[in-house]
């Protein structure tokens, strides 16, 4: 069964061109209208040249929305590519929701979702031997993309692929 992403573990992955990571753990994934929005691909940005192409070999979909009143109802809590990404995950009953954002993974399970976030993409990835390192790719998240890791978080990621 397909997985839903919102906006952050695609634009993550591929600014440090990793998002092939997406395709080899979960083969399609598909996402709302919103994050397409939020994607820019139309913008010569990092990272958008490999979405686009990942939308155009067709395991990044994108698929409407039918419940627009939840979409309305979780944008009280959350910003429109979440609320969106929770309403697809839970229109298709989706196997999980990928997702970073504190507030939209807390939202998504007490909704009955399941959520797994880039990092927990990369841990994947390094059990599978599909990365080598962790530290060097949370480490090139921190600088090419920006991506907030608390050095608690850090520690303890790289405690656990020490037990690999």
């Amino acid at each position: 069964m397909p997985v839903v992403s919102n906006t952050s573990p695609i634009l993550n992955l591929a600014i440090i061109d990793r998002l092939t990571l997406l395709r080899d753990q979960f083969g399609l994934v598909l996402i709302p209208p919103a994050v397409l929005r939020e994607l820019r691909t139309d913008e010569d940005l990092p990272g958008t040249n490999c979405i686009s192409e990942a939308i155009d070999d067709g395991w990044i979909r994108i698929v409407e929305i039918e419940d627009l009143a939840l979409v309305k109802l979780l944008q009280r809590e959350l910003d429109y590519g979440e609320s969106e990404a929770i309403a697809l995950a839970l229109q298709i009953k989706a196997e999980r929701i990928l997702m970073d954002e504190r507030e939209g993974r807390k939202l998504a399970k007490s909704l009955g979702l399941t959520t797994t976030g880039v990092l927990g993409i990369l841990l994947r990835a390094r059990r599978s031997q599909k990365i080598t390192s962790m530290k060097a790719v949370m480490d090139e998240l921190k600088t090419r993309a920006g991506f907030r890791i608390s050095a608690s978080l850090y520690d303890e990621l790289l405690r656990q692929e020490e037990t690999l």
